[in-house]
């Protein structure tokens, strides 16, 4: 038997992640107002250009699953500081660790480990 080796780099997949949970904040927003809409009978309010993805909810749940079960509250807390949380602008790694009391290498660490245990958890790696 032969067994392949696929190598991702550690960017390939901090970029999925990063991508995913960005997706997510959108489809949290895109989940409540179908949820609102229908409520109100207002099926169709916005027109609608692509086919509704019937895996929306389900990619939603195991999202939040992956950052309420896989992650310590300090790796949450960056995860959501720095990808979940809209703001004007975005907040910088320096802004989030000095918040969080964590010292620069510790803060990285963290964070590398967060989004490593969400590609674990996500099924990604």
């Amino acid at each position: 038997m032969v067994s392949v080796i696929c190598t991702v780099s550690e960017k390939e997949i901090q970029e999925a992640v990063i991508k995913d949970l960005k997706d997510y904040r959108a489809l949290k927003v895109k989940l409540e107002n179908i949820k609102e809409r229908n409520e109100v009978g207002a099926i169709n309010l916005f027109p609608n250009l692509n086919k509704v993805e019937p895996f929306d909810e389900l990619k939603a749940k195991q999202i939040e699953r992956a950052l309420t079960q896989s992650l310590d509250p300090i790796e949450r807390k960056i995860i959501e500081i720095k990808y979940l949380y809209t703001n004007e602008k975005e907040t910088t790694d320096l802004e989030i660790y000095l918040s969080l009391g964590l010292k620069k290498g510790k803060f990285y660490t963290k964070k590398r480990e967060a989004i490593s245990q969400l590609a674990k958890a996500l099924g990604i790696i």
